[in-house]
């Protein structure tokens, strides 16, 4: 059969493949169907909140404990646009509406018609998905993975955490007797999309700002779809007396002097998109919800001008199609045209509303701030000529005198398409006319939330403007989360205090919890940079002071002199100092986050972080564009705060020293306490140190640098988050959450954990709402389980030298293979479709650092996906069988064995190594040998392909198990179910890639052998 697919035409073998490929991903659909449906038919499902807690009470924990835990408890989930989804969103789209089918159809309620149609409706969705091209004709922007994450808020997660908080604090009322406090925030969301700039020039200062603002869009439009659902609901007259006094006070402020003429504002109480916003006071006698309600009136656009307003913006909503049952999934994001820097009429603006800072007006900034740009010749032009320097971008006053005439921004979209939240069906609130007084005091809700729903329309504006260039009128927005936060709570207490609270815990109390979770931004983003590029701008700083240069001085030096600028206050960065574009880059990044502030960022990463000065840089390059921005308040309680990220082996291993030099300074353990209450974030990378150890001395190095961290930390006093950063692959820390979680060092945990989810893992556990909510309570359970229970440590210090000895043997031949044979180099390249994989356009960032020809350059994600496409997998396994058997051969099996028994850090290892040795497939990576490489190529692989025997031979040796799967025979059975397709695909793609490297130009086997390797990630369930 293999000689004849391989000849198969081109017209008969895409069809071939995208048929194997269409059904791997059909058949991983209604796996994950059945197995979310099986898990609500048990009546206490395993690793639930019920389950989890009952665990918890049995041994020993104290109700009090439980809920003093779970209060505090913090997870917070951050989302990469790792280039590892080989699928296009329109094809994950149309996945998540045949889910939809499935999960439709599962019930027993409908009619014989119903089930019918809802038949059809599948196979439409099937047929569309087939007529679908599966491949991306061009490469994505950043702002386009920014647009993909923020589909996943929408697509899911905002509709997923209420429902998980809910099914929490049930569960801890359950369990000690009182609910989840309103303002807990278990669990939070990150983004490093638009944030991560580490070796993707893409992403530059003016993007970050742009992703910064479409979140904020976003958040606005969601908050405004629920403020209008809202106001439909809170129809009751019935209020506190703290609320009443609120609303008479805005009916005070019905008629105001706006501009020198008489303004009269009137509020119906219809949640239509005609409504007019809730009346505010005049400026000099505001009121407030228990201190000052800073409002502002506002007119709203008309509804007919919403769909010109977008197009004159180059925004688009629209919906996505219905469900059978007429209910709408989602909104579309606005496809946002971002003009040319040069086009812009600023580039960024002073705050992140373009909105003056209260305490330092433009003008004041621009008398300290200079700006940094590429080092031109006397009398040469550049193009930072033709427009504002960048210290201008960043304070530039934009008032509506000083700019040209602002283009019409839709303001009154309240939901899907622009239209109501509640639709044209949706019945009138006022079938007669009635005085504007009798109106409000008749639904004190709607008019308090018609306040909301003003600002919210105003905040989404002033993006939409900021987004398309233009200057932001001076309209009254949300710039705090506290602000939306507080009237939400009034009327949430205001319904209870008035016998109404089973009204006030439904949609309510889902709002707050979401305003608490996700804030104005949805997702704050992190900053993500080498240490280099620091250290490259503090050199031509230093340079052009003429101290010498920074980089080359030793590491005392570097600290001496960074505490002793970190401890004055005279500006670094010298006005107009010339540099080059990179450096500028870098001084623009701080700039933008000083701009961005707190509100919108989470932290500051160090990639290759290898010492305290590389942290003490970063503090003082945010010190210095803090002060630029924000003049004398420097140091705000705005402050990022910075990660080190410890990647390689050897990093890892001096985790703890850096971190000992780090908390002995006392100018940093001042800022630590003042700014951050003594907490510290560090962050451990799983991708990079398996490529340079092979996976089992990583692990083990990564087990190790967590015991130092958390023993460093517990040495000073200083709480530690640990922020791990794992990819979908086992090669790159991935595996299922709770066995992570479980296998990590005791005490490592604490109650608080952050963590990275990439690439076709985002899609895979947050793109279906019941997989989403599954995906959630694992983190909270997993976490509690962790801190409140921890997983036992090595029983003796015998283990720990084992473990030693395995570790250190593993890498050196990992690396005897993949650093030291001559060979390897040559052979990678013609084993794998590495140098084909470019052409898949999954992602903005290039798949090198550097331009290399060596492995160093070479990212983690195209170095796994490589080796998982050819089913060899040689990353995640390469070493251990060496390891293994000098052990065994040492007579040390029992205790292995007993190590595995009693020991979650090893048992782990070991199960997830058996995982992809089962997914491999020696036959297969043989073929890619026999058909591709040299013949003076071929002994090496021969040699790995024995090591990959001799790895799985040892292995089943140690878990005592006759075959691969024994211990979990339900996934190795689905794994075995789609050998028969996968396998197909492997042997078209060997013959597609000769094929082609004999005709590099030919467009249509290029196509072919993309959409095979779409097909095998499809198969293998993760890439890279």
């Amino acid at each position: 059969m293999r000689e004849e697919i391989e000849d198969l035409p081109l017209d008969e073998a895409i069809p071939l493949i995208r048929y194997c490929s269409h059904y791997l991903n059909l058949s991983g659909i209604a796996e994950t169907h059945h197995r979310v449906r099986t898990g609500r038919q048990r009546e206490r499902q395993s690793g639930s909140f019920q389950d989890i807690f009952a665990q918890m009470i049995a041994k020993g924990v104290t109700q009090a404990e439980l809920y003093s835990h779970i209060c505090e408890q913090h997870v917070e989930v951050v989302l990469t646009a790792h280039p590892t989804q080989v699928n296009r969103r329109t094809l994950q789209y149309k996945h998540t509406k045949i889910e939809t089918c499935l999960e439709r159809n599962d019930r027993p309620d409908l009619t014989a018609e119903e089930r019918a149609l809802n038949l059809e409706d599948l196979v439409r969705e099937v047929t569309s998905l087939w007529a679908t091209d599966e491949l991306r004709r061009s490469k994505p922007t950043v702002l386009d993975e920014a647009r993909g994450g923020l589909h996943i808020i929408e697509q899911s997660l905002w509709n997923a955490v209420p429902a998980y908080l809910r099914r929490l604090s049930y569960a801890l009322k359950d369990h000690t007797g009182r609910p989840l406090p309103l303002d807990a925030t278990p669990i939070t969301f990150a983004s490093w999309m638009g944030g991560d700039r580490d070796g993707n020039p893409n992403v530059t200062a003016q993007v970050t700002m742009d992703v910064s603002r479409l979140g904020r869009w976003m958040a606005a439009d969601l908050f405004l779809r629920e403020i209008d659902a809202l106001r439909f609901e809170l129809s009751m007259g019935q209020c506190s007396t703290e609320l009443r006094a609120v609303v008479e006070e805005l009916q005070l402020g019905g008629e105001m002097d706006v501009a020198g003429g008489r303004v009269t504002a009137s509020v119906h109480g219809t949640p239509s998109s005609h409504m007019q916003a809730a009346h505010t006071l005049p400026s000099d006698s505001r009121t407030s919800l228990g201190g000052v309600l800073h409002r502002q009136q506002h007119s709203l656009d008309a509804q007919n001008n919403v769909t010109e307003n977008m197009r004159n913006l180059g925004m688009v909503t629209g919906m996505l199609p219905q469900n059978v049952d007429g209910t709408i999934d989602s909104v579309a994001l606005p496809s946002v045209h971002l003009p040319h820097a040069k086009e812009r009429k600023s580039f960024m603006s002073f705050g992140p509303f373009a909105s003056q800072s209260p305490k330092t007006t433009p003008q004041a900034a621009a008398a300290v701030i200079s700006s940094p740009g590429p080092s031109t010749a006397p009398g040469e032009g550049s193009s930072s000529d033709k427009r504002a320097s960048s210290v201008e971008w960043l304070i530039r006053e934009t008032t509506p005198q000083s700019s040209p005439a602002k283009p019409p921004a839709a303001a009154v979209a309240a939901a899907a398409g622009g239209a109501s939240a509640l639709g044209s069906t949706a019945p009138s609130l006022e079938r007669r006319p009635q005085t504007q007084k009798a109106a409000q005091v008749a639904t004190p809700y709607r008019v308090l939330l018609g306040d909301v729903r003003a600002k919210l329309v105003n905040t989404r504006r002033r993006m939409e403007d900021l987004l398309a260039g233009n200057a932001a009128l001076d309209e009254e927005c949300f710039q705090h989360p506290e602000e939306l936060i507080e009237p939400l709570l009034l009327c949430y207490r205001s319904l209870h205090d008035t016998n109404q609270g089973v009204v006030a815990d439904g949609r309510l109390l889902d709002l707050i919890r979401r305003a608490y979770t996700f804030g104005l931004t949805l997702m704050k983003l992190d900053l993500r940079q080498e240490s280099d590029r620091h250290a490259e701008a503090l050199t031509a700083v230093t340079n052009y002071l003429g101290l010498g240069s920074y980089s080359e001085w030793d590491e005392q030096k570097k600290q001496e002199w960074l505490v002793q600028e970190l401890q004055g206050r005279r500006p670094l960065v010298p006005r107009n100092f010339p540099c080059n574009e990179k450096v500028q880059e870098v001084i623009q990044t701080f700039r933008a986050a000083a701009v961005l502030g707190a509100d919108s960022l989470a932290a500051y990463v160090i990639s290759m972080a290898q010492s305290a000065a590389d942290v003490l840089a970063v503090e003082l390059l945010q010190r210095e564009a803090l002060q630029a921005v924000h003049g004398d308040q420097g140091l705000a309680p705005g402050t990022l705060r910075v990660v080190p990220l410890f990647e390689t082996v050897r990093d890892l291993d001096n985790a703890g020293k850096v971190l000992r030099q780090l908390f002995s300074n006392e100018w940093y353990m001042n800022h630590l306490r003042t700014n951050h209450s003594s907490h510290q974030e560090v962050m451990i990378g799983y991708s990079d140190s398996g490529k340079d150890a092979g996976r089992l001395s990583a692990t083990w190095g990564l087990y190790k640098a967590q015991e130092d961290i958390v023993r460093v930390c517990e040495e000073f006093r200083i709480k530690v988050t640990l922020f791990h950063g794992r990819g979908g692959s086992v090669g790159r820390g991935g595996g299922p959450m709770h066995l992570a979680i479980q296998s990590q060092p005791p005490g490592s945990v604490q109650g608080r954990l952050r963590i990275t989810e990439q690439g076709e893992m985002v899609q895979a556990k947050f793109g279906i709402p019941a997989v989403t909510l599954r995906q959630l309570e694992v983190y909270t359970t997993a976490v509690t389980m962790a801190t409140l229970s921890p997983p036992d440590s090595a029983r003796n210090e015998e283990w720990r030298r084992i473990m030693d000895q395995m570790a250190e043997t593993s890498k050196s031949a990992y690396r005897s293979v993949v650093q030291q044979d001559p060979n390897f180099i040559p052979y990678f390249k013609q084993a794998t479709p590495e140098s084909e994989l470019g052409n898949l356009n999954i992602g903005s960032r290039p798949t090198r650092r550097k331009k290399t020809v060596d492995l160093s350059g070479l990212r983690a994600i195209p170095w796994i996906f490589a080796w998982t496409q050819t089913r060899f997998v040689l990353p995640a396994w390469l070493g251990c069988g060496v390891a293994f058997r000098e052990a065994i051969d040492q007579g040390k099996l029992p205790m292995l064995r007993e190590m595995y028994a009693h020991w979650p850090y090893f048992a782990s290892t070991l199960d997830l190594v058996e995982m992809v040795l089962a997914k491999a497939n020696l036959k297969i990576a043989k073929l890619y040998d026999d058909r591709l490489v040299d013949d003076e190529l071929k002994p090496l692989g021969e040699q790995l392909r024995r090591q990959m025997q001799e790895t799985q031979d040892t292995l089943l040796q140690i878990t005592g198990e006759a075959k691969l799967g024994d211990n979990n025979k339900v996934l190795f059975r689905l794994i075995a179910d789609r050998e028969a397709y996968l396998a197909p695909i492997n042997v078209l793609q060997v013959e597609l890639l000769r094929r082609l490297r004999l005709e590099p130009d030919n467009c249509r086997l290029r196509d072919a052998l993309l959409i095979a390797i779409n097909g095998v990630a499809s198969g293998m369930r993760n890439t890279g």
